[in-house]
């Protein structure tokens, strides 16, 4: 079943430039990534440091997996350098509605 992860990022004020462009960096990999369906970054309206990337994934083990590839590659401390707050991730099964 398709999982949607919401990842919140709050983004040091003075970084959201340089993480936008980690992003165009490194995004293609994401969704060429197995079980990767999409990305998309998207910006408060409200706060231009807070970031939600919206992803959908095959399953919350695919993006797991994908997770501990990023940690490895040293994404994620790169990342992790330009927040001000630890992300937070969210996993949702989709409803029947």
């Amino acid at each position: 079943m398709a999982c949607t992860v919401l990842l919140e990022l709050q983004v040091q004020a003075d970084k959201v430039d340089t993480l936008k462009g980690v992003f165009k960096d490194i995004l293609g990999d994401t969704r060429a990534y197995d079980g990767c369906i999409s990305v998309d970054v998207t910006d408060n309206q409200d706060d231009g440091s807070n970031m939600l990337l919206i992803e959908k994934w095959e399953s919350r083990a695919k993006y797991e997996k994908y997770l501990g590839w990023r940690e490895e590659t040293g994404a994620l401390e790169q990342l992790g350098s330009l927040l001000s707050a630890p992300p937070s991730i969210r996993y949702f099964d989709p409803v029947d509605a």
